[in-house]
């Protein structure tokens, strides 16, 4: 008697979740892992396709760092069915458009392309995500580009190389969220091609990995799809390393000399992490101080006293610690500790006096103004929905962040404010190198 077939892959149906007030999420689950959701939006004939992996980053080890940003760059060269340079050829050629991006808990690819060439990215990704060809002289060479790449993004810019600072102070050098994500330069000079194929087995898999589809398409079609390209690839059974908790903030205080015409300042203090409901608190609180022109450290130090040409703030969204960090640039000629005693006051009146409801309700519109913008586009959707299922484990988490923003009150904003601002900080001056004097030359007779 015949041995019986093997059953075809397939990919269950897990249920849906409401997307916003007229979408749904249809979420299937294959049998090695493999999370698929899929948003029917047939508003345009367009489908972007997107493979969100849980590591970034925080899943390398001291010594190892860049790890997952060099793999990134890998992902684009050679697989064993497609040859270098194949795969953009592809994509563009059927209309579309690829790139990718890493951070900290998460790495990306996405395609954009017409609604017809889905499976294309289909068999493009599937491709890639197990037959990845990591030669050792195409890894050296991408090697050089990510090290030309940290030259221009961290040791020739003033914003990188003072973010790498702060973040390193605030969570220790050998803390997952405070080594850089593109890599420490020793780290990648050492990597070797056996190095990057250990860490691509370890993490690129089905069970480690999210596939987004949201565009013009059929949800049980594109689950079948799917599971035919993917269902054969195995799971990496590799259970996700926690982050452990950072060493207690200390006070901290540095400068740096750097080529900038003014005086500048980064400060830093530990925040909600991305899924903590006090982190949209925490949000607002960054737009009331420098959240457009009418924000109030802008107002203060840019428009009325002259003080500074730049103030910004963000909390970062990470998902398991976060950093509220504030950047100042004074004016030509205006010492940057001055600066920072006008800010430190407009903080404190943060923490001591509640927000008016006028100008925490403008707070919150320019919020939803700019999660509905991020929403316009069929890309912007699939992008939400990727890092939400990714960082929270809810694809339509970014819902939930809205109704989150709409019932911050202010007594909400001032005691996040308060936890935040009383508690250690780290601060980072920036002060421009001096200038060698000319050596004095004797005139001619």
């Amino acid at each position: 008697m015949l041995p019986p077939m093997p059953s075809p892959p397939r990919a269950r149906h897990a249920g849906s979740v409401p997307f916003g007030d007229r979408l749904r999420i249809e979420r299937y689950v294959l049998d090695n892992g493999l999370e698929l959701l899929v948003l029917p939006d047939p508003s345009a004939a367009i489908v972007s396709y997107h493979s969100w992996f849980r590591v970034g980053s925080r899943d390398e080890t001291q010594g190892k760092t860049g790890q997952a940003h060099l793999l990134e760059h890998l992902m684009f060269i050679a697989t064993e069915r497609f040859a270098e340079g194949e795969f953009d050829r592809l994509v563009e050629k059927a209309g579309g458009e690829s790139n990718a991006a890493t951070w900290v808990d998460w790495t990306y690819y996405y395609e954009n392309l017409p609604s017809s060439e889905l499976p294309l990215a289909i068999d493009l990704e599937a491709e890639r995500m197990h037959r990845l060809v990591l030669a050792a002289p195409r890894v050296k060479s991408e090697k050089e580009v990510v090290l030309s790449e940290r030259r221009d993004r961290v040791e020739d810019d003033i914003d990188g190389a003072v973010s790498e600072a702060l973040f390193a102070a605030a969570f220790g050098r050998a803390h997952p969220y405070g080594w850089p994500t593109i890599g420490w330069q020793r780290d990648i000079e050492a990597f070797s091609a056996r190095d990057c194929a250990s860490f691509y087995r370890r993490h690129y898999a089905p069970d480690r990995a999210s596939i987004i589809v949201a565009g013009d398409v059929d949800a049980e079609a594109v689950a079948r799809r799917v599971a035919k390209a993917y269902g054969a690839i195995r799971p990496s059974r590799v259970t996700r390393l926690d982050v452990p908790q950072p060493r207690k903030l200390r006070a901290q205080e540095r400068s740096l000399r750097l080529p900038t015409p003014t005086e500048k300042v980064a400060l830093a203090w530990r925040a909600p992490r991305f899924v903590d409901p006090d982190h949209a608190a925490a949000v607002i609180a960054s737009q009331i101080l420098t959240g457009g022109r009418s924000a109030r450290l802008y107002r203060e130090l840019v428009e009325e006293q002259e003080l500074a040409t730049d103030v910004r703030a963000s909390v970062s969204p990470f998902e398991h610690h976060a950093l509220f960090d504030l950047w100042i640039s004074a004016r030509e000629g205006v010492a940057i500790d001055r600066v920072i005693g006008r800010a430190e006051k407009a903080i404190a009146r943060l923490t001591e006096e509640l927000v008016s409801g006028k100008e925490l309700e403008k707070v919150k519109n320019r919020l939803e103004l700019g999660f509905l913008a991020a929403l316009e586009t069929i890309p912007g959707k699939a992008e939400q929905i990727g890092f939400s299922a990714t960082v929270t484990g809810d694809p339509s988490h970014a819902f939930r962040r809205l109704e989150e923003y709409r019932r911050t009150t202010a007594a909400d904003v001032a005691r996040v404010a308060s936890a935040m601002f009383t508690s250690p900080r780290v601060l980072i001056r920036v002060l421009p190198q001096a200038t060698k004097k000319p050596k004095a030359t004797r005139r001619a007779a």
